[in-house]
């Protein structure tokens, strides 16, 4: 189940942290500003009372776009399409907050991240080298249509009952 986070839930969030981003992971007063600020959007998904997932969104008030700041799965959920699911409910947070265009940065030396941002619509705008440190990582940035990825996922009414 996903639903909103809280403060509440920034332990179970901050081992998830940790065990995701071993090298890099956020500091816990870090995670606990993103938690709080107004402007942000953290989400949880619970299985059988854990929490197996979180993600994160920043859209400031009136802006066009918006970041996704982070999505982690814990190792025994991945594969399950909890990271879409995720992803999902931030791209529909950004869109009640009329975003039009959605960014990322994901690890060049993570496939999985990447293949899962390109099929549901994300296009590669360049690199930054050596973004993720210590481990001289590269940085892909990516963006999204928001409107295009709406339209991709909303039914053509007009294809209503078009199948005989």
């Amino acid at each position: 189940m996903i639903r909103h986070a809280t403060l509440d839930d920034l332990a179970e969030i901050m081992a998830l942290e940790r065990a995701s981003f071993p090298t890099d992971a956020w500091s816990e007063p870090m995670m606990r500003e993103e938690l709080a600020a107004a402007h942000n959007r953290y989400v949880v998904d619970e299985l059988a009372g854990r929490i197996v997932g979180y993600a994160g969104l920043r859209a400031l008030p009136g802006s066009r776009d918006a970041d996704v700041q982070t999505i982690a799965v814990a190792a025994s959920s991945r594969g399950r399409g909890r990271g879409r699911a995720l992803l999902h409910a931030l791209l529909e947070e950004a869109a009640s907050r009329r975003v039009r265009e959605v960014f990322l940065d994901v690890r060049a030396d993570n496939p999985v991240a990447q293949a899962l941002y390109a099929s549901e619509g994300f296009s590669e705008l360049g690199r930054r080298p050596r973004y993720y440190q210590p481990d001289d990582v590269d940085a892909v940035v990516m963006r999204l249509d928001l409107d295009a990825w709406a339209g991709a996922r909303t039914p053509d009414p007009a294809d209503a009952g078009a199948c005989t």
